[in-house]
């Protein structure tokens, strides 16, 4: 029996595990939050506030708009949350056994997350990029709309139309902005459930959901203003002359701090929270279900 074990522990599973799990938990969260996540996009747009965008969706568009995208956002956490989960669990566990065993400080966590982080950003840029633009799609005037069907469209049309490397537009800020929230939401989350299961005695349930409340809130506000600027690189449009409206994300973000003042790149910060906050929630409480799952089969 232990020499079984022993062969299933050192197998293609354990390795590939925490991928999976990531890809899957981030997967079922998204299907909850894409139409927060819509609304916060359309806010960041300037269509207005939450509860207008809302109406105006719904009367304009109907209830399938909240959907528009799902496929790229899907497609996004097949492949960033399944490369920055399993990422961050294979590091962090690494970095434990060279530990000793004994739990990481917060920095090493940080420092992982903040890894994990850059690594599923380029792996999910391009899904990214194709989701942004069809939400982004239906704001621009009749002519300048791309009208991509799905997230494989909108790849092939964006490969067809602009060349491969298109994909990875806004990769700079896509990427500062995953290790931010990364750094955020994965080092805060390993540090609560340390803290409330072992100094404040919570059980799993509690633990959990604790500790995905701190991990959201902390992945929220280190994030918005990378995601305020890299959505801004993304949907920008040339003028009738082909010139864009910013360089790059430094020209972007030095426009807006002139034009706005720093209070700008939190525009749509209470939408951007409640999307946040739930999806990272989910995204944990979805994990350790699986977990919890895979562990009563033996897997």
């Amino acid at each position: 029996m232990s020499e079984e074990k022993k062969a299933q522990a050192s197998g293609v599973w354990p390795k590939v595990k925490p991928f999976v799990n990531g890809g899957a938990s981030g997967m079922l969260a998204t299907c909850v939050i894409q139409p927060v996540d819509m609304i916060k996009v359309r806010i960041q747009l300037g269509q207005g506030s939450a509860a207008s965008v809302t109406k105006n969706m719904l009367r304009a568009e109907g209830f399938g708009a909240f959907y528009k995208g799902l496929s790229a956002g899907l497609l996004r956490q097949a492949t960033y949350t399944t490369a920055r989960l399993g990422t961050f669990r294979i590091l962090t566990n690494k970095a434990i056994e060279a530990n000793d065993g004994k739990p990481l400080p917060l920095y090493q966590k940080a420092l992982c997350g903040l890894t994990a982080g850059a690594i599923g950003a380029s792996v999910g840029s391009p899904a990214d990029l194709a989701l942004i633009r069809m939400q982004a799609d239906a704001t621009l005037p009749a002519a300048q709309r791309r009208n991509y069907s799905n997230a494989f469209h909108a790849l092939y049309r964006i490969v067809a139309d602009e060349g491969v490397l298109a994909l990875w537009k806004g990769a700079g800020p896509t990427v500062v902005r995953a290790m931010a929230l990364n750094m955020g939401m994965l080092a805060s989350y390993d540090q609560s459930v340390e803290f409330f299961k072992d100094s404040l005695g919570f059980g799993e349930a509690a633990t959990v959901i604790g500790a995905s409340t701190v991990s959201g809130f902390f992945a929220s506000a280190c994030s918005l203003p990378f995601d305020y600027v890299k959505t801004q690189i993304q949907k920008m449009q040339p003028d009738a002359e082909g010139k864009y409206p910013y360089s790059g994300s430094l020209d972007c973000a030095m426009k807006t701090l002139k034009s706005g003042g720093p209070f700008k790149f939190y525009t749509g910060f209470p939408v951007y929270c409640v999307r946040i906050a739930p999806h990272v929630m989910m995204t944990w409480i979805f994990l350790n279900q699986i977990q919890k799952a895979e562990k009563k089969i033996g897997l």
